[in-house]
């Protein structure tokens, strides 16, 4: 009898092993499966826990989408400017570059325009050839923007250029970084969008559709691209706010020439979710976002937005 529970007890070890065994290949080919299809939605990870980006340095060309994990405590973006030279080092960027971008945002908030347009005048003529492929919108801390872009081989220069309290750029304080796209496409191609924004400097912003509560993925043309009085393009927000929100002082607040634009604290009321930056004339962008109800609106980088037809509000309601 004892012999016989001792072969009892043998054969129920032996089953739990056998169970053990098979749940964690089980579990282990689910782990191996997710990572496969995130390779197969070639699904880039970049995340800022303070002045900085982590991610790859190393790119494939084609689509790429990527999900940025602002775990900071400031609002941030990344924008993928591709350098006319792959011979362009570190030393070009924080010994040539950033130096005349500091000095002029230094006299800008000192009130002293002339100078600070002659600082920027120093800016290293290669900059004027930086080509833009796109990348996020502005993201609040705690928040993960996703968005889609196409990218050619070559150098780029991932970068946030939002302003810190004290008014420096987030690039000088080490947010940028060298990425190499490789001339190895991805063959990936993007989920068909649920919405359509196309953006001009003659339109502004042609949104026609109602965004619901829940997934909504957003196709962005760009239908041209110029440089606005703030030397920059146009670009798409994607801003949650509430009924503390003024308006009028986030389209302040979103050209970098004001002396608090684009610079921490945000305006009180608003939520950043992300977007598509600026891409060339004719390119295209998409970003996701995962909507709850509220109010919500469009807004470009650009000074004088609302003037110019890029802002847009809109209200999501329950499903």
């Amino acid at each position: 009898m004892k012999m016989l529970n001792k072969i009892k007890h043998q054969h129920f070890g032996i089953i739990l092993l056998v169970l053990f065994t098979i749940a964690c290949k089980t579990d282990k080919k689910q782990n191996v499966q997710t990572e496969t299809e995130k390779k197969e939605n070639n699904i880039i990870e970049v995340i800022t826990r303070s002045m900085d980006f982590q991610t790859a340095d190393t790119l494939k060309s084609g689509w790429n989408t990527f999900a940025y994990k602002n775990l900071s405590g400031e609002v941030h973006f990344f924008i993928m400017d591709k350098l006319p030279s792959d011979s362009i080092v570190e030393s070009d960027i924080k010994d040539h570059l950033l130096p005349p971008f500091d000095d002029g945002m230094k006299y800008l908030i000192e009130g002293k325009a002339d100078s600070a347009m002659a600082a920027f005048g120093k800016i290293p003529a290669w900059f004027n050839e930086v080509k833009r492929y796109g990348g996020t919108g502005l993201i609040s801390p705690g928040k993960t923007a996703v968005s889609s872009i196409n990218l050619e081989p070559g150098k780029y220069m991932m970068e946030c250029y939002v302003k810190a309290i004290n008014g420096e750029w987030h690039t000088s304080h080490g947010m940028w970084k060298f990425i190499t796209v490789v001339d190895e496409t991805t063959n990936f191609s993007p989920d068909e969008a649920d919405h359509t924004i196309s953006v001009s400097s003659t339109d502004g912003y042609t949104f026609d559709t109602q965004p619901k509560s829940g997934i909504n993925r957003f196709k962005v043309e760009f239908i041209d691209q110029v440089p606005h009085e703030h030397f920059n393009g146009h670009d798409v927000n994607l801003i949650k706010y509430d009924a503390s929100a003024n308006i009028d002082s986030l389209v302040y607040w979103m050209n970098w020439m004001n002396p608090t634009g684009l610079r921490t604290p945000t305006p009180k009321g608003f939520t950043f979710l992300g977007g598509m930056n600026n891409c060339e004339a004719g390119e295209i962008g998409y970003f996701e976002v995962d909507l709850e109800s509220g109010n919500y609106l469009l807004i470009s980088e650009t000074p004088k937005a609302d003037e110019k037809g890029m802002l847009k509000t809109f209200v999501v309601n329950d499903k």
